[in-house]
């Protein structure tokens, strides 16, 4: 059975940090690459920042650029979310996904599985 399972979210002041969690089981690993995305209430989920397992290449969307870093530990099938310098408008539910292929397929195709998501909320 797939599952990712996000954990680490919670309530945080602005200007704090956060580390997430993505643990991933029943699918080859390094095969896929991951995603964090996010949705705040009322809005349309977007993707924050992706990681290519098998080599480790990375992407970020604008609003993290020198915010957040993507990392993954494949010895534990988990890719981590590091959130510092956080601020409220990063606020909202963040799911993690994962689709076979590399970086590319992260970022112009669907996934193919999707965790339940966790809350991060920012308080100002």
């Amino acid at each position: 059975e797939v599952q990712l399972v996000e954990s680490g979210g919670g309530l945080v002041q602005a200007g704090g940090s956060l580390r997430l969690s993505c643990a991933a089981s029943g699918f080859s690993f390094d095969a896929y690459a991951i995603g964090w995305f996010r949705q705040a209430p009322g809005k349309e989920r977007e993707g924050v920042s992706y990681i290519d397992s098998n080599d480790g290449s990375t992407y970020y969307a604008n609003s993290a650029k020198g915010r957040f870093t993507i990392s993954s530990d494949n010895t534990k099938n988990t890719v981590y979310l590091q959130m510092n310098s956080l601020k409220p408008e990063d606020s909202g539910v963040y799911y993690c996904g994962a689709v076979e292929g590399s970086l590319v397929a992260a970022l112009y195709y669907d996934m193919d599985y999707w965790g339940k998501g966790t809350l991060v909320t920012v308080s100002s």
